[in-house]
C-alpha cells in the first residue's frame, strides 16, 4: 500500500475519515481533524464530497466493500455450504484482527450507525450491509438442501443474531475470542440442520 501523501486526495480523506470515525467517533470528528490527517487542504475534502454526511455515506460504503473482500478471500477455501456459512463468522474474526490505530473496538458499521439518527442514509446503508450479510447466510442454508424457506429465514436470522451479539462482546474485549466462540455454536448447529 502506498504512503498516504502518494494517494489521491479523495482515498487520503476517506482513510484518514475511517481511521478517526473509528477512533473517535463520527460526531467527535471534525473536517478540520480529517483534513489534517490526510494531509490536504480543507477545499480538497469538499471538492471530493458534498459534505460531512456524503463523507460519511463514503465511508460506510468502504467497509461493507473491505468486509466482503475479507469474505471473499475466506469463501476461496470453502467448500461446502456449511463451511461458506462459517467464512462469514471468519470474515467477521479476521476484521476483528485487522490492525487498527487504537485496538478493535466492534464492528466499525454499527458503531457508525449508533451515532446517526433514525431515518439517516448512513443508517440505511448499514441495515443493507448487515441483510446482505442474512442472505448470503440464507443463500448458503439453502445450497445445503434446505428447501422450506420460512426454516431457511429462522436459522438465518439466530446466526446473524449469533454473529452480531458475538461481534458487540468482542468489541467490548478487543478481541475475537466471542467471533471465534460464536463460530465453534454457529458449527453445531449447522450439524444439526
Amino acid at each position: 500500500m502506498p504512503p498516504l501523501k502518494q494517494k489521491a486526495a479523495r482515498d487520503r480523506l476517506l482513510e484518514a475519515a475511517a481511521t478517526l470515525f473509528y477512533n473517535d467517533g463520527i460526531t467527535a470528528t471534525g473536517i478540520d481533524t480529517i483534513t489534517a490527517k490526510a494531509g490536504v487542504a480543507k477545499m480538497s475534502l469538499y471538492n471530493n464530497f458534498s459534505s460531512k454526511a456524503d463523507l460519511v455515506a463514503a465511508f460506510i460504503e468502504a467497509r461493507h466493500a473491505e468486509w466482503l473482500a475479507l469474505y471473499d478471500a475466506r469463501i476461496q477455501n470453502a467448500h461446502t455450504p456449511r463451511d461458506r456459512i462459517l467464512a462469514v463468522f471468519d470474515a467477521y474474526a479476521d476484521h476483528a484482527n485487522c490492525a487498527y490505530e487504537r485496538g478493535f473496538r466492534g464492528c466499525g458499521l454499527l458503531n457508525a450507525a449508533a451515532e446517526l439518527p433514525v431515518g439517516d442514509v448512513g443508517r440505511t446503508a448499514v441495515k443493507r450491509h448487515k441483510e446482505h450479510v442474512e442472505q448470503l447466510m440464507q443463500l448458503h442454508l439453502a445450497e445445503m438442501g434446505i428447501t422450506d424457506t420460512q426454516t431457511i429465514d429462522d436459522i438465518a436470522s439466530h446466526l446473524s443474531f449469533l454473529l452480531e451479539g458475538s461481534m458487540s462482546r468482542a468489541g467490548l474485549e478487543g478481541n475475537d475470542a466471542r467471533v471465534q466462540q460464536a463460530r465453534r455454536i454457529a458449527a453445531s448447529i449447522l450439524e444439526g440442520v
